[in-house]
């Protein structure tokens, strides 16, 4: 990611006369740091954070009754019938396959919440950038989140960050 966002400055500056090349602004911002400044970020989060309670309550429930139901088994199994016995271990294995299927489950559908989440954020985020960037006439802005540009001449670019958190503010 970090090549193509370089070699597509390299083959924009290259494409421009030297005349205008003199004259390029860009702009810069942290998104991480704007995301984390808006209301909706902290909505997020506390949102995530309830639905990762309930997940890891669920998760306790369910292995609270593994063990109670396991305890059962190593109590009674020197007086099952192996008919028994076996019917009792293939539903503790059942219940232990459901439940790291539901433990997987549950990190997967985290993810994807905080994913979903997220990219309603970004988007907030884009529209500002993207506002500031027309009404100041940058030839583009960078995200320094991605450290794709170790350094940027500070006469031609501009942090814009505040300038975003402002707008949005507004």
């Amino acid at each position: 990611m970090k090549k193509v966002i370089v070699l597509t400055l390299l083959a924009l500056l290259t494409a421009m006369p030297i005349a205008a090349q003199s004259e390029i602004k860009y702009g810069y911002l942290s998104y991480e740091a704007v995301m984390r400044s808006l209301p909706e970020y902290a909505e997020m989060q506390s949102n995530l954070n309830d639905l990762r309670q309930k997940y890891e309550a669920e998760q306790k429930r369910v292995e609270f009754d593994f063990n109670k139901k396991y305890e059962e088994f190593l109590d009674g199994q020197k007086n099952f019938p192996k008919t028994i016995l076996q019917k009792r271990q293939s539903e503790l294995q059942e219940m232990l396959d459901k439940n790291v299927a539901f433990k997987k489950e549950s990190q997967r559908l985290l993810a994807e919440a905080e994913e979903t989440m997220t990219a309603d954020i970004r988007a907030i985020v884009a529209q500002a950038v993207e506002k500031i960037g027309q009404e100041r006439s940058y030839a583009f802005i960078l995200n320094t989140d991605t450290n794709a540009a170790t350094w940027m001449n500070p006469t031609m670019g501009e942090d814009i960050t505040e300038a975003v958190q402002k707008l949005l503010k507004d």
